[in-house]
């Protein structure tokens, strides 16, 4: 109470989280305002039947279900940043870019929010066809007619803007990551949901409640050891040479999750887009069309994951856990900035013999730090295999238990950022 009290009295900190939350419940406001001429009555039936598509309910808040304006959430804004951070390895101007401090920065974030704008226009366009191809026979949008289709593609196109723009709005004048707060706001408000159909399937089925509680259980254990596995650093040692004899001891922090949530992002993407495709290929004229949709829904759906869609998707996060890592972890930079500084790690000779050393750690806890990543991400789907749950009855999937334990964390340690920044300016 001491704490909360603490921050209370701290007015900058009290504005910034309250602020925070009042744009967090325009994009709550914002996600339930329905996409104009859509039949909302057959997009439920549509959810009710496939749940692959509430895969993608992690990225979008809920606007998915709802079919609102943000339909789409971050989802573009996403994809335009995992584009841009890999084009900076290829395009020298972007390399460049990204070594010139907060301008180069802030030009790096403009070219991420152009590259969004046609990303969330074709985007939209295959949301939007999407779910008018699973509506099984109902009319969800006349996806025929480029009167009625060009305006909702615009819409949603603005949508994902605006929701852009309020992910970027909270991080410069509230607390916290925006976008990652928003992804985290959509994921929370869905849990209410949860338990209320867990509680209404209860009814007829007692052994999904005793599962649902069990799990309930599990994922209390599961986040404390996130949180463990996302605070674990590695520190590599590092002795500065000074005037005179003496040196000055330092330590260079290398975290075991380098990656973060990206892998688990691309994994999910790779994994559901067979799973969206074979809705396409169920309505070929192709018998051969029709059988490998049949195949891959049966053993690469979400909505009931196999043995082979889990070991799949285990080994999607672990890849993409090296790729990620391959292109931010830089070794020889690293090393060539201890040097200029006249730092040594003691035992390895400065230059390439570090940068060698600091390649050999990356991977060793890329390797273990990726494992887990991967392990995580497949857990929930393990435990339904098992019980009598599907994956939509799960209160947080993998990524979701790992979005969560990120963005507490990093509010603990903004809030606590202000809260010894402020003692310091009252000394």
């Amino acid at each position: 109470m001491n704490y909360l009290a603490q921050i209370w009295k701290t007015k900058d900190l009290r504005n910034k989280i309250l602020f925070t939350i009042g744009m967090l419940a325009i994009f709550r406001f914002v996600a339930h305002i329905p996409l104009p001429g859509v039949d909302l009555e057959a997009i439920k039936e549509i959810f009710a039947q496939n749940k692959v598509l509430g895969v993608f309910s992690a990225l979008t808040g809920g606007s998915m279900n709802n079919v609102s304006i943000a339909l789409m959430g971050l989802a573009p804004y996403i994809n335009a940043s995992i584009i841009i951070q890999l084009m900076t390895v290829v395009i020298p101007h972007l390399e460049q870019l990204s070594e010139e401090g907060e301008e180069g920065r802030k030009t790096i974030n403009s070219y991420t929010r152009w590259l969004t704008l046609p990303l969330a226009f074709i985007q939209s366009y295959g949301m939007i066809l999407l779910l008018s191809r699973g509506a099984q026979g109902a009319q969800i949008i006349d996806t025929g007619n480029w009167e009625i289709m060009l305006p909702a593609m615009l819409t949603l196109t603005a949508g994902t803007v605006f929701v852009m723009w309020l992910g970027e709005v909270i991080s410069e004048k509230g607390i916290g990551n925006g976008s990652s707060l928003i992804i985290f706001a959509g994921i929370v408000a869905g849990i209410p949901q949860i338990f209320g159909n867990i509680l209404g399937l209860a009814e007829y089925d007692s052994t999904k409640l005793g599962a649902f509680i069990g799990f309930s259980v599990f994922t209390i254990f599961l986040l404390v050891i996130i949180t463990l596995f996302t605070e674990a650093i590695r520190n590599i040692p590092i002795t500065y040479a000074t005037r005179g004899n003496r040196a000055q001891k330092s330590s260079m922090p290398l975290r075991l999750n380098q990656s973060g949530m990206i892998p688990i992002i691309f994994a999910m993407s790779m994994i559901t887009f067979p799973a969206i495709m074979a809705q396409f290929m169920q309505s070929s004229t192709s018998q051969t069309l029709v059988n490998l949709s049949q195949w891959i829904s049966q053993n690469l759906s979400a909505q009931n994951p196999s043995y082979v869609y889990m070991i799949i998707y285990f080994l999607l996060v672990w890849s993409f856990s090296f790729f990620y890592v391959s292109i931010v972890f830089k070794p020889q930079q690293m090393a060539e900035n201890i040097q200029k500084r006249g730092g040594y790690i003691v035992g390895i000779r400065p230059g390439e013999e570090t940068a060698k050393y600091l390649e050999k750690s990356g991977y060793y806890l890329t390797f273990w730090g990726g494992l887990f990543l991967a392990a995580i991400a497949i857990i929930p789907l393990v435990f339904t295999k098992f019980t009598t749950l599907e994956p939509a009855d799960m209160i947080l999937s993998g990524s979701g238990l790992i979005i969560v334990v990120g963005v507490v964390l990093e509010l603990i340690r903004q809030i606590n950022a202000h809260l010894v920044a402020h003692d310091y300016d009252k000394i």
